[in-house]
């Protein structure tokens, strides 16, 4: 007898002494249960009871938080339950999941609405602004008395000394450093427009988050910026406003965008949000900003004391403690993976097999699945909100998607590394196409799949705290409200646990690989006894 077939036959007798005989099907069935269990008792134990709230959302900047959080207080005063969902991100995906009905109301600006959302559509007077919304199934507010417009923002310090005093002299310094948020580096009424405007030489361009341009003008990185004229920043690193001489910056009066079916739903809660009108001036809203960035506090907390001394609404603030809070994230986070990593290994596994059986049909898997691989996370769960809203289910389908190269690829390399003798072999020994792979090929690639499984359930543990941007929730939450306050404390809240589930989740692939793989094929040997 061969070598090879005494090794086939070795380990198929260990394999039966050990395992039933559907050995790798069966404990992958077994493994893939125990996940769904946790990602549907995790589903379930995060989302909220009662009735269907008023779903209130905000863009990932601060006054936008604090304005949520001020609605989310004054439908709870109407007596009609609310949640808001922070920091979802720019623009698009907010309006995005209004028209979706993922959210019923959230605050935007007018400059915005006509330049940028409905930049298609010929408004020339308020009742076009109307019917154009209403076309939409969405009403607006009027101004809540503030607004809050872009300006370009220069040290003060570097414009005392080239002498910048309007955007327009600018063109006089081509080699200066422009850091601009990434949204304002794309939008209609951004970059593009303002260059065009003014004609505006520069080069040096680059785009980040706008709470970290701040950070880069006060290294010393950034030479001009742009700002929120309500920012708190602006006065905390010593900016100077340069003058908009060319008035290219439109106003941007503050109003709420609402679902006009909330008319009928809940009137108390649109007469309530109504009352804010013309209540908010640009000092008042600056100090809130304040407040929350360099203060430390709440925007809940915040928002409640505006409504104290402002409309005389008082309401009960709700604290949740640490502990809380990283339970119902490690709950959010933890179904959000497992379930997307079981639909992974159902689907990537018999792919990697009709991959290695078929050479045709494998290097189109493989080609499409390493494609789907070098989409951009951020980009995939954009391109996802328009069929599945925003939240729980692009995220689930996103992080699906992304696990499928690693696990497809390893059970793929695992069955074409067998050796031909050994296939042979069971060929030999009178096995059929289906006991072959079962019992033998499978087995024999187990260690290899496993492997491709543990790599994709670390990347989906990463990828799923960049889905906190369109409200999935999650490790990621912290991260972006830690970054958006400069807050590392907040930051490390989301990153630590986070780090520890990949780490959790390692840990419990290991054990299943010594539940799954025959006990011959987990032998390694031991330093210094290869030669025995």
């Amino acid at each position: 007898m061969s070598p090879d077939t005494r090794t086939l036959t070795s380990s198929r007798a260990t394999a039966r002494r050990r395992l039933p005989s559907r050995l790798l099907p069966f404990h992958l069935g077994l493994l893939c249960c125990v996940l769904t269990l946790l990602g549907c008792v995790s589903a379930v134990l995060a989302e909220e009871s009662g009735a269907r709230p008023i779903t209130i959302g905000s863009k990932k900047f601060t006054e936008s938080v604090i304005l949520g959080e001020t609605l989310r207080l004054l439908a709870l005063d109407a007596g009609h339950p609310a949640r808001h969902r922070a920091e979802l991100g720019g623009t698009r995906i907010l309006w995005g999941a209004l028209l979706s009905g993922e959210i019923d109301v959230y605050p935007e600006y007018s400059g915005t609405l006509i330049r940028e959302i409905l930049a298609t559509t010929r408004i020339e007077s308020p009742a076009d602004l109307e019917a154009a919304l209403a076309a939409h199934g969405v009403r607006a507010t009027d101004s809540l008395g503030f607004q809050n417009t872009y300006a370009i923002a220069v040290p003060a310090a570097l414009a005392e000394r080239l002498e910048l005093r309007r955007i327009s002299d600018l063109r006089a310094h081509p080699d200066l450093r422009l850091g601009f948020s990434s949204e304002f580096l794309d939008r209609a009424d951004g970059w593009p427009g303002l260059r065009r405007s003014y004609g505006l030489p520069h080069t040096r361009v680059q785009g980040l988050d706008h709470d970290l341009v701040y950070r880069g003008i006060g290294a010393g990185h950034l030479d001009v910026t742009v700002v929120y004229t309500t920012d708190a920043e602006i006065a905390q690193y010593d900016l100077r406003m340069l003058e908009d001489d060319l008035g290219y910056f439109e106003d941007y009066q503050a109003m709420l965008l609402y679902r006009e079916e909330l008319d009928t739903l809940a009137p108390a809660v649109i007469a309530a949000f109504r009352g804010l009108e013309g209540t908010i001036d640009e000092a008042t809203m600056a100090r809130m900003n304040g407040a929350v960035k360099l203060a430390g506090a709440s925007e809940q907390a915040v928002a409640a004391t505006f409504l104290d001394d402002r409309l005389g609404v008082s309401v009960a603030i709700s604290h949740s403690g640490f502990w809380h809070r990283l339970w119902q994230r490690t709950l959010e986070h933890l179904g959000m993976v497992s379930v997307s990593l079981i639909a992974a290994i159902l689907v990537a596994v018999p792919l990697g097999v009709a991959a290695a059986s078929h050479p045709k049909l494998g290097h189109l898997v493989l080609g499409i699945t390493g494609m789907i691989q070098t989409i951009p996370s951020l980009a995939l769960f954009v391109f996802l909100i328009p069929w599945l809203g925003i939240g729980w289910w692009p995220t689930v389908v996103a992080l699906f998607l992304y696990s499928l190269l690693p696990i497809v690829r390893n059970t793929h390399a695992g069955l074409m590394d067998i050796p031909t003798p050994m296939r042979e072999s069971a060929d030999v020994l009178g096995l059929t196409r289906g006991a072959r792979l079962r019992l033998v090929e499978l087995p024999l690639a187990a260690n290899t799949i496993l492997a491709g499984i543990k790599t994709s359930a670390v990347l989906n543990v990463g990828t799923a705290t960049v889905a906190a941007l369109i409200g999935a929730g999650g490790y990621g939450q912290p991260i972006l409200t830690g970054i958006r306050l400069d807050d590392t404390g907040l930051i490390m809240q989301g990153a630590i646990p986070a780090a520890l589930l990949a780490l959790g989740l390692q840990w419990f692939f290991e054990l299943a690989e010594r539940w799954v793989v025959p006990r011959g094929l987990r032998l390694r040997p031991r330093g210094g006894t290869e030669g025995t």
